[in-house]
C-alpha cells in the first residue's frame, strides 16, 4: 500500500508542472482501438486505428492507422517490433477555418518491457521513428511509462477496475529537440483477457501550447 501512495504521489509531482505550463488549450476527443494478433509463443502481430478529432467528434484533427510484426524475447514481459504507419493529418491554417492535408510514412522500432512494483503493472516502451512528412524526412525518439494499478477486490480471480496512468516525451534528433508531452489519467475495464477499455483525460503539450484530449481506448486481443 505504501508502495501504491508513493508511485501515484511521484506521478503527480512530476506532472504538475506540465499542466501549468501549458499557455492554450483546447478540448478534442481520440477513438483508439489498439489490437494484438498473438501467432505462438514469440511472434504478434500489432495493428492501431486512431480517430482524432479538434472537438468531440466529427472535425478531423488526424487519421492514425499503424500495424507490425513483434517478437518476444522472454514470456509475456521483453518484446521488440518493427512497425509501419500512415498518418493523415488536417492542419488549421493560421486562425482561418481553412485546412491543410499533410501526409506523412513512418517506419518505427520499439521494444517494450513490463514488470510489476506490488499490485501495480509498469509498462515501459521505448520507440524510435523514421518519418516521411511529405518531402520532408524526420526521426524522433519517445519513451512511454505506463501504470495500471487495481481499484476493485478481485472478483473470480479477477481485477477488472482498474486506473490507468501514463506520460510519454517525444524528442526529436534535430533542433528543437523537445516534441511534446502527453500526460494521461483515466479508469480502464477489464471484461477478459481478450477486451478491456479506458475513458480518461490527456493532456498534450508543447513549447508554448497545449491541447486537453477525451481519450477512447479498446484493447482487444485475438
Amino acid at each position: 500500500m505504501k508502495e501504491r501512495i508513493s508511485m501515484v504521489a511521484l506521478i503527480v509531482i512530476l506532472v504538475l508542472p506540465n499542466f501549468l505550463n501549458a499557455q492554450e488549450s483546447e478540448l478534442g476527443n481520440w477513438l483508439i482501438y489498439i489490437g494484438n494478433k498473438k501467432l505462438n509463443s514469440k511472434w504478434n502481430i500489432h495493428n492501431e486505428v486512431q480517430y482524432r478529432n479538434y472537438n468531440a467528434i466529427g472535425d478531423l484533427e488526424q487519421l492514425l492507422l499503424r500495424t507490425g510484426i513483434g517478437y518476444n524475447l522472454s514470456e509475456n514481459n521483453n518484446n521488440i517490433l518493427l512497425g509501419y504507419g500512415y498518418i493523415l493529418s488536417e492542419n488549421y491554417i493560421g486562425e482561418t477555418e481553412d485546412k491543410l492535408s499533410v501526409n506523412e510514412h513512418r517506419i518505427f522500432q520499439q521494444f517494450t518491457t513490463k514488470q510489476n512494483v506490488g499490485k501495480m503493472a509498469l509498462s515501459h516502451r521505448y520507440r524510435f521513428e523514421q518519418r516521411f512528412v511529405e518531402d520532408d524526412f524526420k526521426m524522433r525518439f519517445r519513451y512511454f511509462l505506463g501504470i495500471k494499478i487495481p481499484l476493485q477486490y478481485k472478483v473470480e480471480g479477477k481485477n477488472p477496475i482498474y486506473l490507468s496512468l501514463y506520460n510519454e516525451i517525444f524528442l526529436n534528433t534535430k533542433s528543437s529537440v523537445f516534441d511534446r508531452n502527453r500526460v494521461f489519467g483515466g479508469l480502464g475495464y477489464k471484461f477478459s483477457n481478450a477486451l478491456r477499455l479506458e475513458l480518461g483525460y490527456m493532456n498534450q503539450f508543447f513549447e508554448t501550447s497545449g491541447r486537453d484530449q477525451i481519450n477512447i481506448i479498446a484493447f482487444v486481443n485475438f
